[in-house]
C-alpha cells in the first residue's frame, strides 16, 4: 500500500470517527443545554423569523425553511438534516456542532456565521453568500469545498478566523 493510499485511508477513518462522535455525543451535549427540546421536524416554516433566538439543539429536520431568518440566532448542536433553506439568512448565527447534511442552501446568506465542527455532507450551496463565515473543522464533500473556496473571503467578526483558512482553501 502506497503512502498516499494510506493517508487517504487514515483520513477516511478519522472522518468516520468524527462523524460518529458528532452524531452520538454532540446532540446529547447540546440537549443538556436545552431542556425544552424544541422540535420543528417536518414543518412548514417559510418566512419565519427566528432571529436573535436561543435555540440550542433545536431540530428542523425535513422542514421547509425557505426565506426564514436566523440572523444572530444561537443554534449550537441544532439539526437541519434534509431541510429546504432556499434564501434563508443566517448572518452572525452560531451553528457550532450543527448537522446541516443534505440541505439546500441556494441563495442563502451565511455571512459572518460560525459553523465550527458542523456537518454539511450532501448539501448544496448555489449562489450562497459565505463572506466571513467560520467553517473550522466542519465536514464537507470534496466538491462542496471546491465550490465554496471559489467565493470564500473575509474574516469572522467573532472568532477572527479567515473564511478561506477555515475551509482549508489553497
Amino acid at each position: 500500500m502506497g503512502l498516499l493510499a494510506m493517508k487517504r485511508m487514515i483520513k477516511s477513518l478519522a472522518i468516520a470517527l468524527w462523524v460518529g462522535l458528532i452524531l452520538i455525543i454532540g446532540p446529547g451535549l447540546a440537549l443538556a443545554e436545552n431542556p425544552s427540546h424544541l422540535f420543528f421536524n417536518h414543518s412548514l416554516l417559510q418566512n419565519r423569523d427566528f432571529s436573535n433566538q436561543k435555540l440550542p439543539a433545536a431540530e428542523f429536520a425535513n422542514s421547509n425553511l425557505e426565506y426564514a431568518n436566523f440572523d444572530e440566532a444561537e443554534l449550537r448542536g441544532s439539526v437541519f438534516s434534509r431541510a429546504i433553506m432556499l434564501g434563508v439568512t443566517m448572518r452572525k448565527a452560531d451553528l457550532t456542532y450543527a448537522m446541516l447534511d443534505q440541505v439546500d442552501f441556494s441563495q442563502a446568506d451565511l455571512s459572518d456565521s460560525i459553523f465550527t465542527e458542523a456537518l454539511f455532507l450532501g448539501s448544496t450551496f448555489a449562489d450562497t453568500k459565505i463572506t466571513g463565515a467560520d467553517f473550522t473543522d466542519a465536514i464537507f464533500d470534496r466538491e462542496q469545498l471546491r465550490q465554496l473556496c471559489l467565493r470564500a473571503e473575509g474574516v469572522n467578526s467573532t472568532t477572527g478566523v479567515d473564511t478561506r483558512y477555515s475551509l482549508g482553501c489553497r
